[in-house]
C-alpha cells in the first residue's frame, strides 16, 4: 500500500493559508515528496508534466503567468489542474489570479500558500514530505539520547533496557521511545527513531507499571525523535561466550539500506549498564572526532614489539 499524505495535514503540519478548496484538503493526497515548479509548463508544454506533484508557484512563475493574456493564462491552469494533482502552491503571500482559482476550482484542486521565499519553502515542504512517505518499520527496543547521541538499546524482554533508560534519565539523559520505537530512514545516511503517539513518554518498568517521564522528570528529560547512531544490545552473561576486549570487533545492524554500527554488551550482577551505554556514547563521540582507543592500543602494541625485537637483537649481538 502506497504512503501518502493529506494535504490537510500538509496545511496543517506547515502553518500553510488556503486560498480556494478548503473542503477538499482531507480527500486530497501527497504520494511523492517531489515538488514540480511549473515553468515550461507555462509556455504550453506538457508532454512531461508530473501532475502528481505539488506545484509550487514562485515569484518567477508567478510573474511569467500574468505577462500572459487572461485567456492563455486560464487554459495553462486548466492544463496543470488534473485530477491527481494535490495543491497549488503559492510562495512569498503572493495572491493567486482569478485564472487560477477558477481553473483550480473547476478540477477539485486545492489553492494553498504561504509567506515563506520559494527556496525555502520548497525545502522545508520536501523535508517534512521525505519524513511523512519515508517507508517505517517498528521494532521492540528502547531509543535514548545519551550526551547527543541516539542509541537504540535492544535484547531479550526482561533484560533491564526499560530500567536501564530510566537510570539514563535520572543521570540527566532523554528518552525517545520504550518498549516500541518505529523507524524511517530520512536520507541516504540516516535512520531515525520516534516513539509511537500512544507510547510518547511513557516507560514501563515492572513491579511499578507506566510512568509518565516528562510529567516526572520535566520537558528536559524527553524528546520526540532522534537519529539511531549507535545501537546496544544487551544480553544475558555466558562463561561459554568471548566478548569483545579490546574493540576490534565490528557489527552493524541494516535497516532499510542504511547500516548503524552495534556492539553488544553482557548484563549480570555488578554491572552498572548505564555508566557502560554513558562511556560507549563517549567512545563513540570520540571514534567521530578522529580518535580511536583501539587504534591506539594497538599502535602501541607494535611499538612495544618493535622495541623488544630490537633488545632481543642487540643482545644477540652483544654475546
Amino acid at each position: 500500500m502506497t504512503n501518502f499524505v493529506t494535504v490537510s495535514q500538509l496545511v496543517e503540519d506547515n502553518e500553510l493559508k488556503v486560498y480556494s478548496g478548503e473542503e477538499l484538503l482531507k480527500d486530497k493526497k501527497v504520494i511523492t515528496s517531489d515538488i514540480s515548479r511549473p515553468g515550461i509548463e507555462l509556455t504550453g508544454y506538457f508532454d512531461y508534466y508530473p501532475s502528481e506533484r505539488i506545484q509550487l508557484f514562485g515569484q518567477t512563475e508567478s510573474a511569467y503567468s500574468r505577462s500572459m493574456t487572461s485567456n492563455n493564462r486560464y487554459k495553462v491552469m486548466l492544463e496543470l489542474c488534473r485530477e491527481d494533482t494535490p495543491a497549488l502552491l503559492i510562495s512569498r503571500n503572493i495572491q493567486p489570479s482569478k485564472e487560477i482559482l477558477q481553473a483550480a476550482k473547476e478540477h477539485n484542486v486545492p489553492v494553498i500558500g504561504s509567506t515563506l521565499p520559494t527556496t525555502r519553502l520548497s525545502s522545508m515542504i520536501t523535508e517534512y514530505l521525505d519524513e511523512k512517505l519515508a517507508p517505517r518499520e517498528s521494532i521492540h527496543g528502547v531509543l535514548v539520547d545519551v550526551y547527543g547521541i541516539g542509541i537504540l538499546l535492544t535484547g531479550h524482554s526482561g533484560i533491564g533496557k526499560s530500567e536501564t533508560a530510566l537510570e539514563l534519565v535520572k543521570r540527566g539523559h532523554r528518552l525517545i521511545a520504550d518498549d516500541r520505537v518505529d523507524v524511517y530512514q530520512r536520507d541516504e545516511k540516516t535512520i531515525v527513531g520516534e516513539a509511537p503517539k500512544i507510547l510518547n513518554h511513557l516507560l514501563e518498568i515492572r513491579g511499578i507499571g507506566i510512568i509518565d517521564v516528562m510529567n516526572l522528570f520535566g520537558a528536559g528529560a524527553v524528546r520526540s525523535k532522534s537519529e539511531i547512531q549507535l545501537i546496544i544490545n544487551l544480553e544475558n552473561w555466558s562463561a561459554d561466550k568471548n566478548y569483545d576486549r579490546i574493540g576490534t570487533l565490528e557489527d552493524k545492524r541494516t535497516f532499510f539500506d542504511v547500516d548503524v554500527p552495534q556492539i553488544t554488551v553482557p548484563v549480570k550482577v555488578g554491572r552498572n549498564i548505564s555508566i557502560i551505554i554513558e562511556v560507549a556514547a563517549m567512545n563513540y563521540r570520540a571514534k567521530k572526532m578522529g580518535y580511536d582507543a583501539t587504534k591506539k592500543f594497538e599502535d602501541n602494541l607494535g611499538l612495544l614489539i618493535k622495541e623488544n625485537e630490537a633488545k632481543t637483537k642487540n643482545d644477540g649481538e652483544g654475546k
